[in-house]
């Protein structure tokens, strides 16, 4: 406050001072009154600054001691915080510390009980080994035994629960699925063989077949790359030839040769050449048919051929490309529900016995004359595994390969869809009976519905409840790396006592 008060008055000085300078510069003037005049009025402003000024440092005083009081009250508040936090976070770490110590209590005694328990299993095990004088391996399995022996109902109630409920929801699942998938495609099945009928006009058109010393039916046979049976059956010749393309042709061939009437070497061979060109034709429609019909495309030409002969090729009985389209409708409907792929599985399902045209001219199995195929005619690599691994070899890695197989496995185990052979039949029931009785405590065994079901009755003196529950997933697995059968095959054990007495 000193020096604004030094100030103030340095100020007045100066400017008295400089008044002075004016008076004596006015002339014709008193100075001492013109002096005294300024001087006054000097004093007075010079009264009135210092007055200003006192304000001035008051204002700025009361400001000051209010910045002050706010920052101390804020001061104060922090600190009661920070107080506040110091002692919530002793707490805090008072209580950690006291269930750190609760937990090291809790492992040292669950130590001391693993010790105990450890030590009691060893004193049983040294017990056992002592007693029935065991390998440490045989006192072990003496001692699961024992624990089996003694809650075998318990196990066995469990087992029965949980594999009824996963067997109840898997097959639930699976039914909706195949179920759906078949209910939406329904194919008819036709069984072709070996030969085919030629109708004739008369049995008099049979010695112009034959010709002069066989000239005629020898030509036709060597051209057609067929054999022709003329016997005894009325107004009929039979075209006999493991290639249906062949068979076709020479049929259209013969009877167009029959409906002309001239029947000699060179129009035979003539007719021949035709119908095959023909054939050749149709064989391509054949194939984009099938791949329109079942919505594939990016399929080469020459897939498309190979598909298209497909139509002469037949399988336990089944028509190859019905087959094939049919897989290919399944599988997408699977892929569909499944969340896969759905346009590889269908390409995949038509493509999977592509290798069927050509095996009988490739050295081979066609599962893999079909992929490698496939891949020459620049297929993607999903859809080569699923075409070489739909028979299980090598085993599916891709879900779309497993629902390929599995499609594969619907369409030729739907009823009617194959035709088997009554010994190839017997030999299959023969087989899974035998497997079945050859575990120990087995009575007797019938394999049903066509080797789909394996009853199974055992000695209820020899098997326990849960051994009989061993014995069916043994037996399951053993069907399973012994024999070869499609689709699945379900083992029911029967375990069964009874009690008689007579009544006199």
């Amino acid at each position: 406050m000193t020096i604004v008060y030094i100030l103030v008055g340095g100020g007045g000085l100066i400017v008295g001072y400089f008044a002075s300078l004016k008076l004596l510069a006015a002339k014709g003037k008193s100075a001492s009154d013109e002096s005294k005049k300024i001087l006054d009025e000097a004093k007075n402003e010079a009264r009135e600054l210092l007055y200003k000024a006192k304000e001035e440092s008051l204002k700025m005083q009361e400001e000051i001691k209010k910045e002050e009081q706010q920052k101390r009250r804020e001061l104060s508040q922090n600190e009661q915080r920070l107080l506040t936090k110091e002692e919530s976070l002793d707490k805090k770490l008072e209580q950690a510390e006291q269930k750190q110590d609760n937990l090291q209590k809790q492992i040292e005694e669950l130590g001391v009980k693993r010790s105990m328990v450890m030590e009691n299993l060893s004193k049983q095990e040294e017990e056992l080994e002592r007693v029935a004088k065991l390998s440490q391996d045989e006192a072990r399995e003496e001692l699961f035994k024992k624990i089996e022996k003694e809650h075998v109902v318990d196990l066995v109630k469990s087992l029965d629960k949980a594999e009824a409920e996963v067997k109840s929801k898997a097959k639930e699942r699976a039914q909706n699925i195949i179920a759906e998938a078949m209910q939406k495609y329904a194919a008819e099945t036709a069984s072709e063989s070996t030969s085919t009928l030629v109708q004739l006009p008369s049995d008099d058109m049979k010695g112009r077949i034959i010709g002069r010393e066989g000239r005629n039916i020898n030509t036709f046979e060597h051209i057609a790359g067929v054999d022709v049976i003329v016997d005894d059956t009325p107004e009929t010749v039979i075209i006999s030839g493991f290639d249906l393309v062949r068979r076709y042709v020479a049929k259209i061939a013969l009877e167009r040769l029959v409906s002309d009437g001239r029947i000699h070497p060179a129009r035979i061979e003539e007719t021949i050449v035709k119908v095959r060109e023909e054939v050749e034709v149709m064989i391509k429609e054949l194939g984009e048919k099938a791949a329109y019909d079942t919505g594939v495309v990016g399929l080469s030409p020459e897939l498309i051929k190979l598909l298209g002969r497909l139509k002469f090729r037949v399988s336990s009985g089944q028509n190859v490309l019905k087959h094939s389209m049919e897989v290919s409708f399944l599988a997408g409907q699977i892929a569909a529900e499944m969340g896969a792929n759905v346009n590889l599985c269908k390409k995949a399902g038509l493509l999977h016995d592509i290798g069927k045209a050509v095996d009988h001219e490739i050295v081979g199995h066609h599962a893999h004359i079909g992929a490698d195929i496939a891949k020459k005619f620049g297929m993607n690599e999903k859809v080569v595994e699923a075409i070489r691994s739909h028979h299980g070899d090598p085993e599916p890695k891709s879900l779309e390969a497993i629902i390929v197989q599995v499609a594969n496995l619907i369409a030729v185990n739907r009823p009617g869809a194959t035709v088997d052979n009554l010994d190839n039949f017997i030999k299959r029931m023969e087989e899974l009976e035998n497997v079945a009785n050859s575990f120990p405590g087995v009575e007797k065994s019938f394999a049903l519905h066509t080797g789909a079901l394996v009853n199974v009755v055992v000695d209820p003196e020899v098997l326990n409840d849960l051994e009989a529950i061993k014995l069916s997933h043994e037996l399951a697995r053993k069907i399973e790396t012994d024999l070869q059968y499609q689709g699945q095959v379900k083992v029911s054990v029967l375990r069964e006592k009874r009690v008689e007495d007579i009544a006199s």
